[in-house]
């Protein structure tokens, strides 16, 4: 019998696809967890251009991996039970769509089935600045259920490089699904009393 916990991951035409490559990297090396790679064909040409991956390579750390087009693939289904769901990047234009259930692509239809069987949805929107059009698609796709997880970098915990801070926003949307027993990121402790402390 197979307890694997199915994540399903979709990368969409926006920059930062560093950022779903280590999230794929990071799930494809948890014990008892599967995962579903969905990438758009412009992510696929946009992997092309910000990274040295070839996108066969980045498809090989899956564990399936479907056409976008393919919109009658098993996570279209409720049936098929998922954990949850991550969209990293998300384009504007896709978190349009799930605001909107307009499921038209593999990715949003995934996206709109994770909704509504109440699992997570978590997205990572690539945009700046953003346009009024694109905060009320946020807030209503939050009402809906979905969780907009901006790639904002921490820096307390000082990332010497910008792997470091793509890797903590990986594992904090990881975390986010709550699929594992101990948090991925370290947990935060509290300020460390030093002489410039207020009394």
């Amino acid at each position: 019998m197979n307890d694997k916990k199915r994540v399903i991951l979709g990368m969409t035409g926006a920059t930062g696809q560093i950022i779903g490559i280590e999230i794929l990297k990071i799930l494809s090396d948890l014990e008892r967890v599967e995962t579903h790679l969905i990438i758009s064909r412009v992510a696929g040409e946009i992997i092309h251009y910000e990274s040295e991956l070839k996108i066969s390579e980045v498809k090989e750390k899956a564990d399936e991996i479907y056409n976008n087009k393919e919109v009658g693939a098993p996570p279209a289904s409720g049936s098929f039970k998922r954990a949850g769901m991550i969209v990293a990047p998300c384009s504007m234009k896709t978190l349009s769509a799930l605001a909107n259930a307009y499921s038209n692509n593999l990715i949003v239809r995934a996206g709109d089935v994770t909704l509504k069987e109440r699992r997570k949805l978590i997205t990572i929107p690539r945009e700046k600045p953003l346009n009024s059009i694109h905060l009320k698609n946020m807030l209503k796709l939050s009402n809906a259920g979905g969780i907009i997880m901006p790639p904002v970098p921490s820096f307390y915990f000082k990332p010497e490089k910008v792997t470091d801070v793509v890797k903590e926003i990986a594992l904090k949307a990881i975390d986010l699904l709550d699929i594992i027993n101990r948090p991925l990121r370290t947990e935060w402790k509290g300020f460390e009393k030093t002489e410039n402390s207020c009394p």
